[in-house]
Order: C-alpha cells, then sequence, then structure tokens
C-alpha cells in the first residue's frame, strides 16, 4: 500500500485517541491490517533485484506519494492546534504507521544492503500483502482515504 492510507488512517487515529500510548501503537499496527486490503503500489523489490535500482517512474510515485501523505498528515495535525501536544500525538502515529515502510528506504534508494531486510522484513511483508492490479488497486487506497477522512469528520 502507498503511504498515504497508512498516514491518513494512523493521523485519525490519534486524532480520535489522543493518547499516545494508545494511538502511536494503533497507528503502527494499522499499517500491517492495511497490508490486507487489496491494493496496488510499485513493486521496489521486484525492479531492485531486476534493474539493481528502482526504476525512475517508481521513484516518482514514491516521491509524490511521500509529498502526499506528509501534506495529508501535516493538515490534519494543523487541525489539532493549538493543542501542540495533540498535534505532536498525530504526527508521532504518521510516522509509527510509515515505520514498516520506512526502515525499507535505505536499501531501495541508498544501495544499503541488509541481511535482515532482504532475508527476512521484504519476505514478511510480501507475505502479508494483498496485491492487485493498478486500478482496482488504486480505488481500494481512495476509498480508505476518503473512509478515513468520513471518520474523521464524524
Amino acid at each position: 500500500m502507498l503511504e498515504t492510507p497508512h498516514v491518513v488512517v494512523a493521523a485519525a487515529i490519534a486524532t480520535k485517541i489522543p493518547n499516545p500510548l494508545i494511538s502511536i501503537p494503533l497507528a503502527f499496527a494499522s499499517h500491517f491490517i492495511l497490508e490486507k486490503v487489496p491494493h496496488w503500489n510499485p513493486h521496489l523489490n521486484t525492479e531492485k533485484k531486476k534493474y539493481g535500482e528502482v526504476t525512475k517512474q517508481s521513484k516518482t510515485i514514491v516521491i509524490i506519494d511521500v509529498v502526499a501523505s506528509l501534506a495529508l498528515g501535516g493538515y490534519i495535525a494543523y487541525q489539532a492546534l493549538p493543542d501542540t501536544t495533540h498535534a505532536i500525538v498525530i504526527l508521532a502515529a504518521c510516522l509509527a504507521s510509515a515505520l514498516p515502510d520506512l526502515i525499507e528506504a535505505p536499501y531501495y534508494f541508498l544501495d544499503k544492503k541488509s541481511k535482515f531486510i532482504e532475508e527476512k522484513w521484504i519476505p514478511f511483508k510480501k507475505s502479508i500483502q494483498t496485491d492487485t492490479s493498478v486500478l482496482p488497486g488504486l480505488a481500494t487506497q481512495v476509498v480508505t482515504i476518503l473512509a478515513t477522512f468520513w471518520w474523521l469528520l464524524a
């Protein structure tokens, strides 16, 4: 799944549950739950194995996704102001939800070799993902984001 749905769901969790001892672990756990929703994302591992690096097209998708997730997560946190503590909890939850993907970033984008990432983490993440084709896979992510905003406004 792209980062944006992970971050929006995490921000909503922390908005609704401002206690960081609950919301941050829930946001982290939500990453793994959302991986079970049928989705599409660039196949960075396949590209890395096939070409030795992530393709330019996938890098562009990743950059757009990261910018969108930062913007939406930041927007939701901004709504908590002037309660800076709550805004920080929301941002921390956003980070927690993205962490399972962020730990792979040095491997994919900085060519940092890691036996743990290559032999344990990536196979684990692949084992829990439910991949689908592009249009349905992007649609489920848009629906996830829209449903989350609906929940936030409820």
